[in-house]
């Protein structure tokens, strides 16, 4: 997955904000969801970003999933992805 050529990523103190070029819209991840956003990116798997969660976070596995595959549906929705 990558991020369309047009939508800049920046950090922040509190995470990540991702603007889309093409409309002004921006989206701001909290630490979690900036670690989902950078594992995807990195082409790591979204079980194994969740699996990762469970673990960093002490989260339950079907929470994790759920919010990985909730935060990838996001991204898509949005067009800020492309797979």
């Amino acid at each position: 997955m990558r991020l369309r050529e047009d939508v800049s990523v920046v950090d922040t103190d509190y995470g990540k904000v991702l603007l889309d070029g093409g409309t002004g819209e921006y989206w701001e991840l909290n630490p979690t969801g900036s670690s989902v956003l950078a594992g995807l990116l990195d082409g790591i798997p979204a079980d194994d970003i969740a699996d990762a969660l469970c673990t960093e976070f002490d989260v339950d596995e079907d929470r994790a999933r759920t919010d990985v595959s909730a935060l990838l549906s996001a991204l898509r929705d949005a067009r800020l992805v492309r797979p």
